[in-house]
């Protein structure tokens, strides 16, 4: 098969989706691989090193979508390549459909298979190509946090961890899956009081056990989010709904009581954000204000780490692209259900039920597509 992969073009994101060694591993499987002009530089990887792995360099990204059929990307499709997306091609990469009605509906008018990294599933039920990312957006998180509550940022000019004799900052982390977990033990690293928050009870049993005596884990609910947001110096939204859209967890009333220049970090932005006021934003013009409280909403927060990010993320995806690559979309996912579970379209039909219920369309029942 002839594997494409992209430059991307997102604002300020450097990730690549193939590493040379990656290319390497294809290239020996008897796989072609064609990689667009400078698509690894932002994460340390020159033309020259996908040459010596055994890749052919295209100058332009028309020329990728023309020969590959199997396109590799990180971020999601940008609308200067939709006209480029062909019915034979398989596009894996991330999609986040269910926050995105432009691009959703441009990948149904193209009728490409459309495999979303972010809801592959792994044999233990988890999400492994979500996971290496949920770990750098929620360690980041909380440099961000810790960042835009100084005073220079225009927070409230306070130390996450204090000092002697000062009390530290209060975390609250509002969900207790990876993003949140990665997030709680950088804010403990750092001396902050964390309070994070889960509606599971054997998960809230697992961060009792785990987390530092700085963390407090506690049951999440409306109001018990409404109280200790009011403590709160820095809020992380890390809830995650696989492929829906995140639940709105902070209201815009809600601002109103909370402290002025709290930072609000929403690492579901992808989804949809999981706070009412929440809109996407960019590395290059990262946070706004909304009644005096500042919101950090970058919706590729892995992108400012390229070299960790990029190592991370294909050492995960590599098998899948292998597998495709080697048995076509369709085998590899009747043979890997986790793999199936990422199908999100085939040839303008969802599959998955999340962006079918986020948009009110028809769900294909995903046994008909791979019939």
């Amino acid at each position: 098969m002839i594997i494409g992969v992209l430059k991307e073009i997102k604002v300020h994101e450097n990730r690549v989706s193939m590493t040379p060694a990656g290319v390497e591993m294809a290239v020996a499987r008897g796989h072609t691989v064609v990689v667009e002009a400078n698509a690894g530089v932002g994460s340390g990887f020159d033309d020259a090193a996908y040459t010596a792995a055994g890749a052919r360099i295209l100058p332009r990204p028309q020329d990728v979508f023309a020969e590959a059929e199997l396109i590799l990307h990180v971020k999601e499709p940008q609308p200067s390549e939709y006209d480029l997306i062909q019915p034979h091609h398989t596009v894996f990469t991330y999609f986040h459909f269910a926050a995105d009605a432009g691009l959703t509906a441009a990948i149904r008018t193209s009728g490409c298979v459309a495999l979303a990294y972010e809801t592959v599933r792994g044999k233990d039920g988890g999400l492994p190509l979500l996971t290496p990312m949920s770990e750098v957006a929620g360690r980041m998180a909380v440099q961000e946090a810790a960042k835009y509550n100084e005073r220079t940022h225009g927070g409230r000019g306070i130390l996450l961890g204090g000092v002697t004799g000062v009390a530290p900052a209060t975390v609250l982390i509002i969900g207790g899956g990876i993003v949140g977990t990665n997030a709680a033990m950088m804010a403990a690293g750092l001396g902050a009081r964390v309070l994070i928050l889960d509606t599971n009870l054997e998960r809230l049993r697992y961060l009792s056990e785990i987390m530092p005596k700085n963390v407090t884990p506690l049951m999440s609910s409306p109001a018990t989010i409404r109280e200790l947001s009011r403590e709160a110096d820095a809020i992380i939204g890390a809830v995650l709904v696989a492929g829906a859209k995140a639940p709105k967890l902070i209201t815009r009333e809600m601002l109103r009581d909370l402290k002025p220049g709290c930072v609000l970090v929403d690492v579901a932005i992808d989804q949809g954000g999981c706070f009412e006021t929440s809109r996407p934003t960019t590395h290059a013009d990262p946070i706004f204000e909304v009644d005096g409280i500042i919101h950090y909403c970058v919706a590729n927060m892995p992108g400012a780490v390229p070299i960790t990010s990029t190592m991370a993320l294909t050492n995960a995806t590599l098998p899948y692209v292998l597998a495709i690559a080697g048995k076509g979309w369709k085998r590899a996912c009747q043979e890997d259900p986790g793999l199936a579970a990422g199908l999100n379209m085939v040839a303008g039909r969802i599959t998955h039920p999340g962006v079918a219920e986020a948009f009110g369309l028809p769900l294909t029942p995903m046994d008909e597509v791979l019939a």
